[in-house]
């Protein structure tokens, strides 16, 4: 799961700079493009940055990282189900969503925290 939510996020960022696999702006629901400066394709820029981001803390730190991810994935989820048109590409990015909680869980277990407290 780690590797998974690490890869496909950098990758999908990666391309929101190339447009390589699909055209990304295409995605974006117009009342965020109203509200976010300009055009869809500079805030798809935006966009990868986060995504490669994302996925490099679930790189290092997945205990956090995780719930970066499934945060960025339910914000994905309310754009497309508001477009009105991508039904099934939100529905599978909420299952991608239950994952990452699920890999959020699992790393509060097994990935130690950032800062423990010691007692004396």
């Amino acid at each position: 799961m780690r590797l998974g939510y690490t890869v496909l996020p950098i990758a999908m960022g990666i391309d929101k700079f190339f447009n390589a696999m699909v055209s990304w702006p295409q995605y974006l629901a117009g009342w965020i493009n109203d509200i976010a400066p300009g055009t869809a394709q500079q805030f798809m820029y935006f966009v990868g940055a986060v995504e490669i981001l994302a996925g490099l803390i679930v790189l290092l730190k997945p205990r956090y990282g995780a719930y970066v991810v499934a945060a960025w994935l339910a914000g994905i989820v309310i754009n497309l189900f508001s477009t009105g048109n991508w039904w099934d590409v939100g529905v599978r990015d909420f299952g991608l969503m239950l994952g990452a909680l699920a890999l959020g869980r699992l790393a509060a277990y097994y990935d130690a925290p950032l800062f423990s407290r010691s007692r004396p």
